[in-house]
C-alpha cells in the first residue's frame, strides 16, 4: 500500500479545472505515478523550473500536479499524471523522490478519455 504525506493547508493559488475544488496537497513517491503519454519538453522552462525548485526558498511556489486515482476491478490503487509535464521532469530531472500532487478521483471511464482502446486492465 502507498503512503502519502499529506500537506495542509494549501499554499498554492494555480489550479486546474480538475482539482479546482480540491484543497488537499499529497507528496507522491515519484515512482507511483504513471505517465502513458511522451510529453514534449521545452528546455527553457524546465531549466526555471528546477532552478525554483532547488531553491528552499522558491521551492513552494511550484503548483502540484493532477493525478487520477483510479480503483482496479480488484482493489489496486493506481496513479495516473497527464499534465504537469515540465514540472514531472524537472523533479526527474533533480532525482526528487517525490512530488506534491493533488488527488483526482476517477475511474476507468475517465480514464478511457484520455487512453481510449489502450487503456489496460487494470486490477
Amino acid at each position: 500500500m502507498l503512503t502519502l504525506r499529506f500537506i495542509f493547508p494549501l499554499r498554492h493559488t494555480m489550479t486546474s479545472i480538475h482539482s479546482a475544488c480540491i484543497s488537499e496537497v499529497h507528496e507522491m513517491p515519484m515512482s507511483a505515478l504513471i505517465r502513458p503519454l511522451q510529453p514534449v519538453i521545452d528546455e527553457v522552462k524546465l531549466e526555471s523550473l528546477m532552478k525554483t525548485l532547488s531553491d528552499p526558498k522558491t521551492r513552494d511556489l511550484v503548483p502540484p500536479i493532477d493525478v487520477l486515482w483510479i480503483e482496479g476491478r480488484e482493489g489496486g490503487d493506481y496513479y495516473y499524471s497527464f499534465g504537469g509535464c515540465h514540472r514531472y521532469a524537472a523533479h526527474k530531472k533533480l532525482n526528487l523522490p517525490t512530488i506534491q500532487v493533488k488527488l483526482v478521483k476517477s475511474n476507468l471511464a475517465d480514464l478511457k478519455c484520455y487512453l481510449g482502446s489502450s487503456t489496460p486492465d487494470l486490477k
